[in-house]
């Protein structure tokens, strides 16, 4: 194979040719990543933690430099924690507790509609949120997440590109060749992959190149983006949060419903979000009129303010059906693309690439088959579909709060106003009009208080191993309120456990660079199944025994109460945090049944397996039965 600068045209094993591709220089590599945003530069770190080989390139000449995704979830915090960057994205963070006094208004200086506590702030969410997770919720405006993500990949192995732009690809049964053009200097090259991942964006030009089945609509709405400096903090330190969401005249024209005051940093860096009918011609918005709304929506009409950008973008409602074809995949926002609202953007895109990461590396050291990549789309295209509707729905809900304020047919400013204003009257229309805003507003939980849509996904998939119990019925509404369980498919469920010198959380277990079996004390002889199946397949599998007089030990008994398995039985957690089998009690053959899991979860194919695994399901079905007659 030919490098950077030599002469001799390459070979492959599909019987392409360098000289199949004019004037170009061929690069190899084992993954080549498309994009250096959070779902791009999450991959090429998760990658290279795993010590796959891998490219990423992005046509830009750094990174981002507009704030646009900025809320970071529990469920991305733990991954951040998994991979060792944790206290870098904290560091440059706004911590939960200044996130979540979101308020109504119809200005930041002007009079409140009303105030929610979000993104489990609430002391009756707070809990549900600490006993969920090791990790807290934070604000991390993309210009500072994405460097910290492109720093650690690129000082973990990847080999990082600015300015070199993807234009095509072609893939054959043992590769993927891509063309792509050094911006710097005009050339163009060849990038020979044995993988390609896609994450260039809303407007992917590789989703589009693979010709993924779309659902939805791209630019239903527009909106603008206006970053400023000013301080503000008498209007907002008392009520610290990162979105002010501002009713007012003018404001309600397509995008997300209404203004918004965004905070990026407390309290002096901020953006403005405000609408704009996106079947006209896109406005230009100059810096008097970008100071001109920011003063608008702030209420301080003599503010000084200094305008440090303008942007405009558009809102969309689409997803893809399929996320991968071949040995190319697409991951983020070119395969679920929507409005802002429940923060799921960013973090999504982040997971996706957390899931195929692990997949990519097993099948690629081969203690995987090919087969264990197509759980990918199984497991990941219905979370696409979940929160694209989800966000559109939320962004929708708005609806319900100016139909409460009786605003939806307004003509004028000064009648919009008058109704605004109706809220206060010593009338029955008054009492009816705040009983229907302390209505809409409880509905906005469902935005910003989701923690089932943020942290409780479920996987079914070829990579999962039933064992004959059916996803939990949900005690409460699944997508406010995540509900832990160890049912296969199911996200690990946290819980604190150590030693009398040490307190780490379950998750600390199973680390993302191999597979983990938890167990007890009786349970002990699944470690000693977990090292040899380990060895027969050539799979890191580590067993961790919880209980008394072991290095780990059930410092609350919360683990006990979570792990739905006998002292004896055991979870078998896959890299990526989900439980990809689980005994409820002892087998008969400890290492014939996790080998049999194994086999299964990983796509090995063999037959021997296989019979095992059948007989593995009956024994578990009959486990199910006599705890159901129990």
């Amino acid at each position: 194979m030919s490098r950077p600068g030599s002469r001799a045209p390459a070979v492959f094993d599909d019987g392409i040719t360098e000289t199949a591709l004019p004037h170009c220089t061929v690069v190899e590599t084992d993954v080549l990543i498309v994009g250096s945003g959070p779902a791009g530069s999450a991959a090429a770190l998760f990658l290279s933690t795993l010590g796959v080989p891998n490219i990423m390139i992005t046509k830009y000449r750094w990174t981002a430099n507009t704030p646009r995704a900025h809320i970071t979830n529990q469920r991305t915090m733990e991954i951040f924690r998994d991979v060792g960057i944790d206290d870098a994205v904290r560091a440059e963070s706004t911590p939960n507790e200044l996130m979540g006094d979101t308020v109504f208004c119809t200005s930041i200086a002007g009079e409140e509609l009303g105030r929610i506590l979000t993104f489990g702030t609430h002391p009756a969410r707070h809990a549900d949120y600490e006993l969920a997770s090791a990790a807290s919720t934070c604000d991390i405006p993309q210009t500072y997440l994405e460097p910290i993500l492109v720093k650690n990949a690129t000082a973990r192995g990847t080999q990082t590109r600015f300015s070199t732009e993807y234009l095509s690809h072609v893939q054959t049964a043992t590769g993927v060749s891509v063309r792509v053009l050094d911006r710097l200097t005009g050339a163009e090259f060849s990038i020979r992959a044995k993988y390609l991942i896609g994450a260039d964006g809303a407007r992917s030009q590789v989703a589009a190149d693979l010709e993924l089945p779309m659902k939805g609509e791209m630019d239903i709405a527009g909106s603008m983006n206006i970053t400023f400096t000013a301080d503000i903090s008498p209007f907002v330190g008392h009520r610290p949060s990162v979105l002010y969401w501002v009713v007012q005249p003018g404001s309600n024209i397509g995008g997300i419903g209404t203004g918004l005051v965004r905070m990026i940093r407390p309290w002096n860096q901020w953006l403005v979000v405000w609408g704009y009918d996106i079947a006209e011609e896109p406005p230009v918005i100059d810096t008097a009129a970008a100071t001109q709304i920011v003063r608008n929506l702030l209420g301080l009409p003599e503010l000084e303010v200094e305008i440090t950008g303008t942007s405009l973008w558009g809102n969309n409602a689409q997803y893809a059906t399929r996320l991968q074809h071949g040995r190319v995949f697409c991951v983020g926002d070119a395969v679920h693309k929507h409005p802002p609202s429940n923060g799921l953007g960013s973090n999504t895109s982040i997971q996706d690439s957390y899931n195929l990461a692990w997949k990519l590396a097993a099948v690629l050291a081969g203690t995987a088959g090919p087969e264990l990549l197509r759980t990918y789309t199984e497991e990941r295209a219905p979370v696409a579909r979940q929160i694209v509707l989800r966000a559109n729905k939320s962004a929708g809900e708005f609806g319900q709060l100016f139909e409460a304020l009786g605003i939806t047919g307004a003509r004028t400013e000064t009648e919009m106003i008058e109704l605004i204003e109706e809220r206060k009257a010593n009338t029955p229309a008054g009492a009816a009009k705040r009983q229907a805003i302390q209505a809409a507003m409880e509905v906005k939980n469902y935005e910003f208080n989701a923690h089932g849509v943020e942290i409780g996904q479920f996987y079914e998939s070829a990579a999962i191993v039933a064992d004959g119990w059916c996803r939990p019925e949900p005690e409460r509404d699944p997508e406010l309120y995540y509900q832990a369980s160890t049912v296969p498919g199911s996200r690990l469920p946290h819980a604190w456990v150590g030693d009398s010198a040490r307190k780490v959380s379950t998750h600390d277990l199973a680390p993302f660079t191999q597979f983990t079996v938890i167990t007890g004390i009786t349970g002990s002889a699944w470690a000693d199944a977990a090292a040899r199946v380990g060895a027969r397949l050539g799979v890191r599998l580590e067993a961790v025994i919880i209980g008394p007089g072991q290095p780990v030990t059930d410092l609350y008994f919360d683990w006990a109460r979570l792990r739905e398995v006998s002292e004896d039985g055991a979870v078998l957690v896959r890299p990526d945090k989900h439980i990809g089998w689980r005994s409820l009690a002892m087998a008969d053959d400890p290492e014939g049944a996790l080998f049999a899991a194994m086999t299964a979860l990983l796509s090995r194919g063999d037959s021997v397996s296989d019979g095992l695994l059948n007989s593995l399901v009956d024994a578990q079905v009959s486990l199910v039965a006599s705890a159901v007659r129990s």
